[in-house]
């Protein structure tokens, strides 16, 4: 009964609430900035793959890196490596401008992007080869019929997988903690450390990462229905 007190005194403290509140905040800013970034690369990607084996060859070094190396390790390189690579005045500049918030977007972007570019040209094999002729003969340039007939179809094939990547981009924003970014899970320690209320500090990220992922999971499969609905409509 002492630990239920406790949980709730600490749960419903104003500064406690705004904490939280603030690292709510951060943390779908960090995931939506990131997801966005991670699609529009990882797109990129896909379509640079399918021109040839230079572009192939490029695009698959860089989702094999991203692949085998944690993500935890990239953040790290990112924070810590990758400025040290440059001229001290770029370093100073960075230290004034770029925090870690940046460097975890790029950090989960990159990531991201690398699986979402395998999933899209999963999605591009799902579409006839036929597709392109068909743009291509309605006088549709390459990059027109990739934009306008394939990159629809493949998206829609490939939703499920994008849909998972969406889950685990969304817990990864988690390690943004280990760079020192104000997210969720890095509030919850700092409450955990003042107030030794571990229940407490960790019973509000439990709850909001299990709500989000499903109202993800949800959304995901709001929209499959809705594109296979719209599919036996066109036919």
């Amino acid at each position: 009964m002492v630990f239920t007190s406790q949980t709730f005194e600490i749960l419903t403290e104003r500064h406690t609430q705004w904490l939280f509140a603030k690292a709510l905040l951060t943390t779908v800013e960090l995931f939506i900035t990131s997801g966005v970034v991670a699609f529009l690369l990882g797109s990129a990607l896909a379509v640079l793959r399918l021109f040839g084996r230079t572009g192939s060859f490029l695009v698959s070094g860089f989702v094999e890196y991203h692949r085998n190396v944690p993500i935890i390790v990239q953040i790290l390189v990112w924070y810590f490596g990758v400025p040290q690579i440059f001229p001290a005045q770029w370093q100073d500049w960075t230290n004034d401008h770029l925090g870690g918030f940046f460097f975890a977007v790029v950090a989960l972007s990159l990531n991201a992007a690398a699986y979402i570019s395998e999933d899209l040209r999963s999605g591009f094999r799902a579409v006839p080869n036929g597709q392109m002729e068909a743009g291509q003969a309605l006088g549709m340039s390459y990059l027109q019929t990739m934009r306008l007939v394939l990159m629809p179809q493949a998206i829609r094939a490939a939703l499920p997988a994008l849909v998972n990547q969406s889950l685990s981009l969304f817990k990864s924003t988690s390690l943004a903690m280990a760079i020192g970014v104000g997210e969720l899970m890095y509030i919850a320690l700092q409450i955990d450390g003042e107030t030794y209320a571990t229940f407490a500090a960790f019973l509000v990220p439990t709850i909001f990462y299990l709500v989000c992922t499903l109202a993800l999971m949800f959304f995901g499969a709001w929209l499959q229905r809705r594109g296979t609905a719209r599919v036996l409509r066109a036919r």
